[in-house]
């Protein structure tokens, strides 16, 4: 079986897009400046017109920093070892090789979404999208200060129009992320919380590099691929996976207590539905039962919740 708890950490790839980027922001990657950046670049995509960095020569370095950092103390482990195995034990970056240009979700829960996002979001805002595609259902109106991208494919993530850059990586196998602490107004999780095989540690990096009344926002429905989720998710309900989401918050020192938001409309009588079984997801999934895709968000901030204006 694979091991994705021991393996070495693979290297970091940043893909920045056409935009500026300025590494004189909160957004620097830590002890970065533009030399290293630039001498680093070893290919250049005509196709896409993004700058693929494959090599940084402080890695090492920064690895120990990142380490050193105030990130959030996780004060238990959540899921068993069990619990984080997948059926398809090859590495995550090997399934998401190709572009998948499709939501994966319906109409109903975009469009929940976005509002939630509208609610919550500041505009000027300096936001991550974790574990992101070539879309983020971010409200078209609203403006941002910076929007960073996360991800498994560079083909996905060069398409997105909200990203100001984007980097890939596989956060099963190397979790810390190179950005600063204390930096980000908002992270985001959207459909992919369910693929995180060391969720605690994840949730740790997010606390360190949110500002203080910073907000994560964990969104997913009962949608996934199956052979890539987890097994503690993978054999849950619907129940249980938003109790899932919320324990991983309560894991990790340095989160307000959860508020989990639920949306289950049947989209044939307007009757709300829970869809609480496996077999009933693989059934829909197949075509052979309707209804409409159930939304379920975890949101939790760092230290407080701002007081609205």
């Amino acid at each position: 079986m694979y091991d994705f708890i021991n393996k070495k950490a693979p290297m970091l790839t940043i893909h920045p897009l056409p935009k500026p980027w300025y590494l004189s922001s909160p957004w620097q990657l830590q002890n970065h400046s533009s030399p290293p950046l630039i001498a680093a670049a070893s290919a250049f995509s005509r196709r896409t017109g993004v700058v693929v960095i494959t090599s940084l020569s402080d890695t090492h370095h920064e690895s120990k920093q990142i380490k050193a950092s105030s990130g959030g103390k996780i004060k238990r482990l959540v899921l068993t070892q069990e619990g984080r195995t997948k059926l398809n034990t090859y590495p995550d970056r090997e399934f998401y090789s190709y572009p998948r240009f499709v939501t994966h979700v319906d109409d109903g829960f975009i469009s929940t979404l976005t509002e939630l996002y509208r609610q919550r979001l500041k505009p000027g805002s300096h936001i991550l999208d974790l574990m992101s595609s070539w879309v983020s259902h971010l409200p078209k109106e609203v403006e941002y200060k910076r929007v960073v991208g996360h991800g498994l494919n560079a083909q996905e993530l060069s398409k997105n129009p909200r990203f100001d850059y984007f980097f890939v990586k596989d956060l099963n196998q190397d979790q810390e992320l190179a950005i600063e602490s204390c930096s980000l107004d908002a992270v985001l999780c959207t459909v992919s919380v369910q693929y995180l095989q060391q969720p605690e540690k994840v949730f740790a990096e997010v606390v360190r590099v949110l500002k203080p009344g910073g907000v994560f926002i964990v969104s997913f429905s009962n949608r996934m691929f199956y052979e890539k989720a987890v097994s503690a998710w993978r054999d849950g309900t619907a129940y249980s996976r938003v109790q899932l989401v919320v324990q991983y918050f309560q894991s990790v020192e340095g989160f307000t207590e959860p508020e989990i938001i639920r949306k289950l409309i049947s989209s044939d009588s307007g009757a709300t539905q829970a869809n609480d079984s496996p077999f009933d997801w693989i059934m829909k999934l197949l075509g052979l039962l309707s209804g409409a895709d159930p939304f379920y968000a975890v949101i939790a901030y760092r230290n407080f919740k701002p007081v609205c204006d």
